[in-house]
């Protein structure tokens, strides 16, 4: 999983769509107003978030962590592992998960690097309420395209995103190859610890 990609795709929409975003609550709408914000915060703010970690992290709770399902992400990951496990357990890991994806998500924006151009492509056919993808594609430096896109369903809190692809390989896949025999053989509870204490470390 090439977790720059991600860095690179969210400031590379608010790079290109300062100028001319319209607001709106569709998916496609929700991951540009997102990566706006933060790309404004960061830049003005570069030199004190590098000093100071934590309040880049702060930030990308605030602004993009309500974008994702977490909780739901985090079932698919476990998947069959997952199976009988107690609600509160699903949202501790949950938890545990989405804090290591800020540590690194922050990280990388501390190395960002404005060559990078990117396209959102149109919404493809209508929205559907259980799958809809935002397209985009993320153009290098090199001269090379690689396509990154959101998998996005509809919640009663709104649309959220669950998933993201990056060069047709799933963060949720991933993850779950990872994580879910990790599960079935240490336990939940030893999963979350390690996961918390950095000796479990998300696939990259």
């Amino acid at each position: 999983m090439k977790t720059w990609l991600l860095t690179l795709l969210l400031m590379g929409v608010a790079g290109n769509l300062l100028a001319d975003h319209i607001p709106g609550d569709d998916p496609v709408s929700l991951v540009k107003d997102t990566t706006v914000h933060i790309f404004a915060d960061v830049t003005e703010n570069m030199d004190r978030f590098k000093a100071n970690p934590e309040e880049l992290q702060a930030l990308v709770q605030r602004d993009l962590m309500p974008l994702l399902d977490i909780n739901y992400a985090a079932r698919l990951v476990l998947g069959r592992a997952g199976r009988g496990l107690p609600s509160e357990k699903i949202d501790e890991f949950a938890e545990s998960m989405s804090t290591r994806l800020i540590s690194r998500y922050s990280t990388g924006l501390l190395y960002f690097s404005s060559e990078v151009e990117l396209q959102v492509l149109p919404q493809r056919g209508d929205l559907n309420e259980k799958l809809t993808r935002v397209r985009t594609r993320v153009k290098l430096p090199s001269g090379g395209e690689a396509p990154v896109d959101y998998a996005f369903h509809k919640t009663a809190d709104g649309w959220k995103a669950f998933d993201v692809i990056v060069e047709g390989i799933s963060y949720v896949t991933t993850y779950r190859n990872q994580i879910m025999p990790e599960v079935q053989a240490n336990g939940i509870d030893s999963v979350i610890e390690r996961l918390n204490s950095g000796q479990l470390k998300l696939a990259e």
